[in-house]
């Protein structure tokens, strides 16, 4: 089981939340900052952020060494080809981490925030996790995001989105560097293409000149703004009776 999320709770009345999925061999102390930028500058102030931490498994692609990973990863890098990538998935893993992503805003959900106030997304693994867990998620969401990631499963995908198609028009922001090392460009301009085709209305594709596998202030901005959109403050100011 992984540890217990990061959580930095609302200021306010709690009536939104963010999941922050981070990347491999990181860890959710590592994306922290950004609710603590957004708190110095006093924004999203209804907000509860929740970072959570992916289990110690064995990641083939680092010869087997165990470090923070959603799923096991075979194959990774400049030189990869794209349908060679889509061979060498862990679907296992990949389903065990969204059964856990489930459990997550299942616990938002009974604390009494709507579905339509969570937000999911994440950076590389945590979010090619996220973006998969929105398509797939019984029930509408706020708003997806998606940096420097892919879409996991897409020769399959189909098989796990509900016939209802529930996250349809949940607005998606997927961003990528250009000069991306590890997840090239290519698999993240690929997989936004991929989520439209399967019908999602509501996706936005940005990339970014001399970017890697990262993210830099102009990235974070556009995020800034899809988070304004899609969750906008409702409250009424009053102190919130805590996460």
């Amino acid at each position: 089981m992984p540890r217990a999320p990061f959580v930095v709770p609302a200021l306010t009345k709690h009536t939104a939340t963010v999941i922050m999925a981070h990347g491999l061999g990181d860890s959710g102390a590592g994306w922290m900052s950004l609710a603590q930028n957004w708190r110095r500058r006093g924004m999203f102030d209804e907000v509860a952020f929740i970072f959570p931490n992916a289990p110690m498994i064995p990641i083939t692609v680092n010869f087997g060494m165990t470090m923070p990973g959603w799923y096991d990863l075979a194959k990774l890098g400049r030189d990869l080809d794209y349908e060679e990538m889509i061979r060498h998935q862990d679907e296992p893993g990949i389903l065990r981490s969204r059964e856990y992503f489930e459990t997550l805003i299942k616990e938002q959900v009974d604390k009494g925030i709507k579905p339509s106030r969570i937000v999911l997304g994440g950076f590389s693994q945590g979010g090619a996790m996220s973006v998969f867990s929105g398509l797939t998620h019984k029930e509408k969401l706020g708003g997806v995001f998606g940096l420097s990631c892919y879409l996991l499963l897409s020769d399959r995908i189909k098989n796990y989105i509900p016939e209802e198609f529930p996250n349809k028009k949940t607005p998606f922001f997927l961003a990528h560097g250009l000069d991306d090392e590890v997840v090239q460009f290519e698999f993240g301009d690929r997989s936004a293409k991929m989520v439209k085709e399967l019908g999602a209305e509501d996706v936005t594709f940005k990339s970014y000149d001399n970017l890697g596998h990262s993210a830099d202030p102009d990235e974070i901005q556009d995020l800034e703004r899809f988070l304004e959109r899609t969750i906008p403050a409702e409250g009424d100011g009053s102190p919130s009776a805590g996460l």
